[in-house]
């Protein structure tokens, strides 16, 4: 994918507007159609201010790479486009370089992408900061921790496959360098009531199909688990398999993760006991039983399920049992033992399943800060990333929504408040007059939930700690009597007069005016969820577990530890985390990332403006718009300013000499800008309307245009007299080549026409030269010859006497032998190619030479041939051998011969040492193997084929099907004594029997094969090597056969053939078989 062009300003070809402080107008529909068009062309980023709006795209964008990462490294916040790198280089900076601890809060509904944003957030922190052994080790720490947590936090709801179920706030911690040396989790408020009850369509938390998915069958039995998810009551089914999920290798992923965070073998197999523990709790059913005196109680149904249950933790059978059935109230010196029935009993195994599956969680946390602390002890510098729950309103709305939406009230008040006092000290600091902002103050609604006296929390908490009968209707009782007049309470019970024909809120229900809207709150099990009950039987059952890691995750079971004072409720434990968590945020310098779902469907390409505007309301985002352009809706450092807007005056354009204020100072007198629009800070610039800014960028937009006409101009022109000056330079070059080239062309002319005259002078006087020297040889020639005959006419007159007896003879026998010599001479010259086949000879010159000529040749012909054959290996001298015996056996014999003559004998066609289909075939026949060849079997009956395999060995013929390789028939070589075949062009043979053998009980064999010359020649060559004996082969379109005791005739007609090319045979009656061939 091409690499996304990096905007130079956040200014730069905008879509939409980057920053919502700067929209013009404000209001809900232009913030909502402002969210849309920059979603809808993949800006899924969007600033108010230092905040980051982030639309969760529900698909991958090319916006995180490594070249990503390095554009906004050490960038200034507003120079790119928005971007959540932007903010946590920004925040990553700051903690570096001005000693400020930082913290980045993550906030928005279940499915906006909270998680995914604190994971880039790490993931860019660990990208930028140093390199080193050991400072890698901490990141890949760091980064590991979020799958541990993921799998026991994270659950698939109908909103969001991965939600996490709890709050999570990191500490990370750096050096001076900036480096990180560890860090801190905190957990808030983990969901257990999921752990025994899911809403339709959502699942448990992921780990326990992760385990059931991933885990080896091993691990299964060591856990005494099945794969099958419909065997656990504490899973639902509905939801069970998520599409895009693989559970089973997120649980590698997981193990793999535990691993490199630095639990042990022996911790993570107790993790993963404690897991499988939980699951089979919930397998436990009840049945009710009547005691004597009239009192019900509970037993167990099937005792399978905890004997395993005890078996994997350790736990005595019968104390559990017992925990189960019965519970122990102690009041100062007396315990008093009750039954517990099936309701109860129910109500006290998922107690203890959700407290055990909550403590083993909170264990998980503590153990990971072990492995990922700092080491050291020297000052540290921190930065806290918060991915906490947004705020909830659902159909149903119950204690967990009410604790969740009290945690964002906290957080939109110190939100409100840290934004006002940034925006306050930047006054300040750039000493620009301070105006009092008016905003709505939520601290209120705080006072309602966490009052001390009053607050909804004390009244629950106070009524749970209340004896005598308590249930949720008494505790809306008194909510109605203390929080009737509070403007923000609604009841339909209360004393407020103006709600008792409210019919949209229920008798049973309270709502409470949030900053994010009305919230109706369910009371139903608002005092159960708060106590958080876990009856002291089942503790101390657990404590005398032998197993370590669930006694330690009990140590109020202990008995010398035994306490009486009631625990503190979950209320009352969150309101003390809330309360700690604001206290280490107001320490540090706050950044805000505000996540919002664009639709329910978890799709892209999707933009809800109901759901959209929805989320704006209760993240209070317009209400930080309306904060942050209270005052001055923009400012901008003098530097960048005046970089950015020099060219719309002349006096600043294109080089200003003097200070960037003055600058900026002329630039605004310039273009008359209303004093009131703008103040000087003593490093920045601030515009207080947005149109003021907007005025700015059109008129730099209109001098952009103006400036690259020019530029164009210019460039035109320089392009022009580059050209002309190129175009004059090269006339010049190419007329010096020119003038050169043509002053060489006429010398090389010059020259040759010199050498041509040069070459006939020096013909004329070499040929004259010549002909004065051919006089000169004809006269001594001339000489020569006269003086020759003059001395030889002499000689025979003195010899003649001498040489008139044997002249004759010795004539003859001179000539004979010149004419012989000069024979042979030219022999050599003309002798033909070493060819056997070559069949030119030269001819004869003398008749005398006849005999001679053709001996010549003969010897010459065995020459050559034993040359050619010494070039032969031994297996072609077989070959060559075999086809030669083939020649002798069919040609002008069978039709098919000459088909088969440049066709090689292979012999194996089939390799059956290689096909381990035949190894039983090949373990059985001790002998080499001629012949392995597939042929069609003709039945004796009634002329139909079979499949067989022909094997010929060195003393045996054997039959074997071609399936399953068993050998249906063996004949020694020495019971065949005969092979028939027609003169025709097909396969069909027969192969005769010698009568009496074991062999020809049933008669004689006839075959169809493809290669039948070369199976009768190698069986023929066997034979004989074999037996000494010829074989016959009987070539006849009609011969007789041998079946059982009739003798029939094979008749070859003329026909057509069905099945490709096996003859057709059939059989006419007792003593005729008709093939029809081709």
């Amino acid at each position: 994918m091409a690499k996304m062009e990096v905007k130079t300003s956040l200014l730069d070809n905008m879509i939409g507007v980057g920053d919502m402080v700067l929209l013009e107008p404000l209001n809900e529909e232009s913030f909502i159609n402002n969210l849309k068009q920059r979603f809808d062309h993949n800006e899924i980023y969007t600033y108010i201010g230092s905040v980051v709006i982030s639309v969760n795209p529900y698909r991958s964008l090319p916006i995180y790479s490594p070249e990503k990462v390095e554009d906004y490294r050490n960038r200034n916040f507003y120079e790119l486009s928005p971007h959540i790198f932007a903010l946590s280089d920004e925040a990553y900076r700051s903690l570096r370089d001005q000693d400020k601890d930082q913290c980045i809060l993550i906030t928005g509904e279940s499915g906006a992408g909270k998680t995914e944003a604190s994971k880039l957030v790490m993931s860019y922190v660990a990208a930028v900061c140093g390199k080193g052994a050991e400072v890698n080790q901490v990141k890949e720490q760091l980064l590991q921790s979020n799958p541990v947590l993921e799998a026991f936090g994270n659950a698939k709801t109908v909103r969001n496959d991965n939600s996490s179920r709890f709050g999570k706030y990191m500490d990370i911690e750096f050096d001076f360098k900036g480096d990180p040396l560890g860090g801190v989790i905190s957990n808030y408020l983990l969901e257990k009531s999921r752990v025994v009850k899911q809403p339709r369509g959502e699942r448990n938390f992921h780990v326990f199909y992760q385990l059931l998915s991933g885990a080896s069958e091993e691990l299964l039995n060591k856990l005494k688990l099945e794969r099958d998810f419909s065997r656990y009551n504490y899973l639902s089914l509905d939801s069970a398999k998520v599409n895009g999920v693989d559970d089973a290798a997120n649980f590698r992923t997981v193990r793999n993760a535990m691993q490199i965070v630095g639990f042990m073998d022996h911790e993570a197999e107790s993790v993963l006991e404690v897991v499988a523990a939980v699951l089979k709790l919930g397998n436990i059913e009840f049945k009710p039983e009547s005691r004597v005196n009239g009192l019900d109680e509970s037993k167990i149904k099937d005792k399978n399920e905890l004997k395993e249950i005890c078996e994997l933790t350790s736990i005595d059978q019968s104390v559990l049992e017992r925990a189960f059935s019965f519970r122990t109230v102690e009041a100062k010196q007396e315990k008093v033992s009750t039954t517990l029935n099936v309701a109860q009993a129910y109500y006290a195994r998922d107690a203890l399943a959700k407290n055990l599956y909550s403590r083993l969680f909170s264990w998980l946390v503590n153990r990971i800060n072990e492995s990922i602390k700092a080491q050291t002890k020297v000052r540290k510098k921190v930065m806290g990333v918060l991915d906490i729950y947004g705020f909830e309103i659902f159909e149903d709305n119950s204690f967990e929504q009410f604790i969740i939406n009290y945690c964002n009230e906290k957080l939109q008040q110190i939100f409100i408040e840290l934004t006002l006092k940034e925006e306050q000290e930047e006054y300040i600091r750039e000493d620009i007059e301070w105006t009092h902002i008016d905003y709505f103050n939520n601290a209120i609604i705080c006072d309602l939930i966490e009052n001390n006296t009053n607050g909804i929390l004390a009244m629950l908490d106070e009524e749970c700690l209340r004896p005598g009968t308590v249930t949720d209707e008494t505790f809306l009782e008194k909510l109605n009597q203390v929080c009737a007049t509070h403007q923000h309470f609604e009841s339909r019970m209360s004393k407020c007069s103006r709600f008792l024909n409210d019919t949209t809120l229920p008798h049973s229900c309270f709502r409470i005016q949030h900053y994010a809207g009305k919230v109706l709150y369910q009371v139903e099990g608002f005092v159960d969820k708060n106590n958080d009950l876990l009856y002291r039987d089942l503790s101390q059952a657990m404590w005398k577990a032998g197993h370590s890691l669930i006694k330690s995750l009990f140590p109020e079971g202990n008995p010398a530890k035994i306490n009486l004072k009631r625990p503190p409720t979950a209320g009352s434990q969150f309101k003390a985390s809330v309360a700690t968590l604001m206290k280490n945020l107001q320490t540090k310098n706050p950044n805000y990332i505000r996540c919002i779902k664009p639709n329910d469907k978890k799709s892209a390409h999707i933009f809800n403006e109901a759901l959209v505007c929805h989320q704006i309301r209760y993240l209070g985002l317009l209400e930080n718009v309306r904060v942050r352009r209270a005052g001055y809706a923009f400012r901008q450092a003098y530097e960048p300013c005046l970089e950015r807007y020099k060219m719309l005056c002349k006096q600043t354009w294109p080089h200003w000499k003097g200070p960037a204020r003055s600058g900026v100072e002329v630039l605004f007198n310039e273009l008359e800008i209303p004093v009131e629009e703008y103040s000087f800070g003593r490093s920045k610039i601030f515009i207080r309307n947005p149109r003021t800014l907007f005025k700015l960028e059109d008129l730099r937009k209109q001098r952009l245009e103006d400036l690259a006409t020019l530029i164009q101009k210019i460039y035109r022109g320089w392009k022009c007299r580059t050209h002309f000056l190129l175009m004059k330079k090269s006339q010049i070059v190419v007329a010096a080549w020119y003038r050169r080239y043509a002053q060489q062309k006429r010398y090389q002319q010059i020259k040759s026409s010199a050498l041509v005259i040069q070459s006939y002078i020096r013909g004329w006087k070499a040929r004259k030269i010549l002909r004065e020297l051919k006089h000169q040889k004809r006269c001594k020639e001339a000489v020569t010859t006269i003086a020759a005959y003059w001395h030889g006419t002499q000689v025979r007159r003195e010899y003649r006497k001498f040489f008139r007896a044997n002249a004759g003879k010795k004539i003859y026998e001179f000539t004979l032998q010149r004419i012989m010599q000069k024979y042979f001479l030219e022999m050599k010259t003309k002798m033909p190619s070493l060819s056997p086949i070559d069949k030119n000879w030269p001819s004869r010159p003398y008749l005398f030479l006849d005999s001679t000529h053709k001996e010549l040749k003969r010897i010459f012909h065995l020459w050559r041939c034993k040359k050619y054959r010494d070039q032969f290996t031994d297996q072609q001298k077989l070959i060559y051998e075999e086809k030669l015996e083939a020649s002798e056996l069919f040609k002008d014999k069978k039709a098919l011969y000459p088909s088969s003559v440049g066709q090689p004998f292979q012999g194996a066609y089939l390799e059956i040492n290689k096909n381990p289909k035949y190894k039983k075939l090949k373990d059985s026949i001790e002998e080499k193997i001629i012949i392995a060849e597939v042929v069609n079997k003709i039945n004796r009956a009634n002329g139909k084929s079979t499949s067989r395999i022909f094997l010929l060995t060195n003393n045996n013929l054997l039959l074997a099907d071609q399936k399953s390789g068993q050998i249906k028939s063996e004949v020694p070589l020495g019971d065949v004594t005969k092979v028939s075949m027609s003169s025709q062009n097909d396969g069909f043979f027969a192969i005769h029997l010698k009568e009496g053998s074991e062999a020809a009980s049933k008669g004689d064999f006839l075959f169809s094969s493809d290669h039948l010359i070369e199976m009768a020649t190698k069986l023929y060559r066997t034979t004989l090597s074999q037996t000494k004996q010829k074989l016959n082969i009987e070539i006849s379109d009609e011969f007789l056969v041998q079946f059982r005791q009739d003798k029939v005739c094979v008749k070859f007609i003329q026909g057509s053939q069905k099945n490709g090319s096996v003859p057709m045979c059939k059989r006419k009656n007792n003593r005729l078989l008709e093939v029809a061939v081709p």
